[in-house]
C-alpha cells in the first residue's frame, strides 16, 4: 500500500503478521469489520508478511500520527478498512533495495552540525555581499530622499516641505549630511538582513517547518544585528535630521545622558527591523517561489526581481512605518526621552494620524525604487557569485581528476 512516492518519511518496510484472536484462523477484513472491537496485528504468529510502505505529500510529521487515536477513530466513523487495524505492533525491518521492493525511495543523508552551519555561512555570504554592494550603491544615489524621510519622521512637514527646508539650509549638500556614517551603516545593516535570510533558510533546510516561521527566525537576527550598529546610525540619523549641528547635539546628549543614548530608539529599531525585515522577505520568499522563472532571459528575470521588490518593500513599509517614526523621533531628540515621552509629543502634534503615516508616502515610493535597485542588483550579484563558485568547484573537481590520473 503506497500512497504517494513524492516524499518517504520512512525509508524502511513495516511488515505487518495478521491475526484473529486464536492465532489460527485466517485473517479476513470482511469478517472483522463486523465486530465493533479492531483485529490485533500479533507479531507472534505464523501468517502471511505483506510488506508496506508509507510516505505523505509534504510533511514528515505525518508518518508518526499514522497511528493516532485521533486518525484511528476518525477512520472508525468514516467505516474506513483501516479501522480495525491496530498499529501498535509494528516491525521495521532494514530498508529493502530497490530491486526487492520495486519502489524508488529517495532518501537524503544526515548532515552534520558542522556541515550545516558550513553550507548556511556559505549561503549568507553569497547573498549578504552582494546586498551589501548594492545598499552601497543606493546610499550615494538614493541618500537625499532618505534624508527627507527622516526629517519628516522628525517634524512631520509634508514631502515638499521638507524638500523646501532642508534646501534652504543649505542646498544639495544638505541633503548628504551623515554620508559617512550612512555608507558604514546601510550596507553592513542589509548584510545582515540578507544574510540571515538566506543563513537561516539554509540552516533550517531540512526542518520541516513552513517557510513563513524560517522567515520569522531569519526577522529575529537581522534586529539583534541592528542593535550592535545602533551607533553608527544615531550618528547618521542627527546629522540628516539637524543638519551640520546635529553632531554637536549628539556630543551633548551623551553628555547629559552618557554613551547609553547612542544606543536611544535600539528597541524600536529591532522591533521595526523585525516588523519590516519578516514582511520583505515573506513576501519575497512567497513571491519567488510562486512566480516563473525565467533563466533564459535577462530582461524578464530583471522585470520579476523589479516587481518582487516593489511589492516587498510596499508591504515592509506600510507594516513598521510607525514604529519607524517613534524610533527617528527618540533617536534624534537633544535631550533624552522615553518612549511615552516620544509617543505623546507626536500624537499632540499631528495625531494619531502623524503616529502611523508621517513620512509613509515619500517612503514607498523612495523604498519602492530602493527595493527594484536592490533586488534586481542583488538578483545579479547572487547570479555572479553562486556562477563564479560554480566555476571554483568545477576546476577544483577536474584538479583533483587530474592528480588522480596521475598518481595511478
Amino acid at each position: 500500500m503506497t500512497s504517494n512516492p513524492y516524499q518517504p518519511v520512512a525509508s524502511c518496510q513495516p511488515q505487518f503478521s495478521f491475526s484473529t484472536d486464536n492465532g489460527n484462523e485466517q485473517f479476513r477484513l470482511g469478517k472483522a469489520l463486523k465486530f465493533s472491537a479492531p483485529a490485533v496485528v500479533s507479531m507472534g504468529k505464523s501468517a502471511d508478511i505483506v510488506p508496506c510502505s508509507f510516505t505523505t505529500r509534504g510533511s514528515a510529521v505525518a508518518g508518526r500520527k499514522l497511528a493516532s487515536r485521533r486518525a484511528i477513530a476518525r477512520s472508525r466513523v468514516a467505516a474506513a478498512p483501516f479501522a480495525s487495524l491496530s498499529l501498535a505492533a509494528v516491525t521495521l525491518t532494514a530498508p529493502a533495495t530497490k530491486q526487492e521492493s520495486g519502489v524508488a525511495v529517495v532518501t537524503k543523508p544526515k548532515k552534520s552540525i558542522g556541515d550545516v552551519v558550513s553550507q548556511a555561512g556559505k549561503k549568507a555570504l553569497s547573498g549578504g555581499v552582494p546586498g551589501m554592494v548594492a545598499m552601497a550603491i543606493q546610499v550615494l544615489s538614493l541618500m537625499w530622499l532618505r534624508t527627507t524621510i527622516n526629517y519628516q519622521y522628525r517634524y512631520g512637514t509634508t514631502t515638499l516641505e521638507a524638500l523646501k527646508t532642508l534646501y534652504a539650509q543649505g542646498g544639495i549638500p544638505r541633503f548628504y549630511q551623515g554620508l559617512l556614517p550612512a555608507l558604514i551603516q546601510g550596507p553592513l545593516s542589509r548584510f545582515g538582513d540578507t544574510a540571515a535570510n538566506t543563513g537561516m533558510l539554509a540552516l533550517l533546510e531540512d526542518v520541516d517547518m513552513p517557510v513563513a516561521f524560517k522567515t520569522v527566525a531569519a526577522s529575529l537576527a537581522a534586529g539583534a544585528f541592528r542593535i550592535v550598529l545602533m551607533p553608527v546610525d544615531a550618528c547618521k540619523t542627527i546629522l540628516q535630521v539637524e543638519g551640520k549641528n546635529g553632531f554637536n547635539a549628539l556630543v551633548h546628549k551623551v553628555q547629559i545622558g552618557g554613551p547609553t543614548v547612542l544606543f536611544h530608539g535600539a528597541l524600536a529599531a529591532s522591533v521595526a527591523t523585525f516588523v519590516g525585515h519578516y514582511p520583505w522577505f515573506a513576501t519575497y520568499n512567497t513571491l519567488n517561489s510562486v512566480l516563473p522563472k525565467y533563466d533564459d532571459s535577462l530582461p524578464k528575470r530583471l522585470l520579476r526581481s523589479a516587481f518582487i521588490g516593489f511589492c516587498s518593500s510596499f508591504v515592509s513599509d506600510c507594516c513598521s512605518n510607525s514604529i519607524r517614526v517613534v524610533k527617528t523621533t527618540k533617536q534624534t531628540a537633544t535631550i533624552p526621552m522615553t518612549y511615552s515621552e516620544v509617543v505623546q509629543e507626536i500624537i499632540k502634534k499631528d495625531g494619531v494620524h502623524g503616529l502611523f503615516f508621517r513620512g509613509l508616502g515619500t517612503k514607498i515610493i523612495t523604498n519602492g525604487i530602493q527595493g527594484i535597485m536592490f533586488t534586481v542588483m542583488w538578483r545579479l550579484g547572487q547570479d555572479y557569485w553562486n556562477k563564479r563558485a560554480a566555476e571554483k568547484a568545477a576546476e577544483e573537481k577536474a584538479a583533483a581528476a587530474k592528480a588522480t590520473v596521475v598518481a595511478k
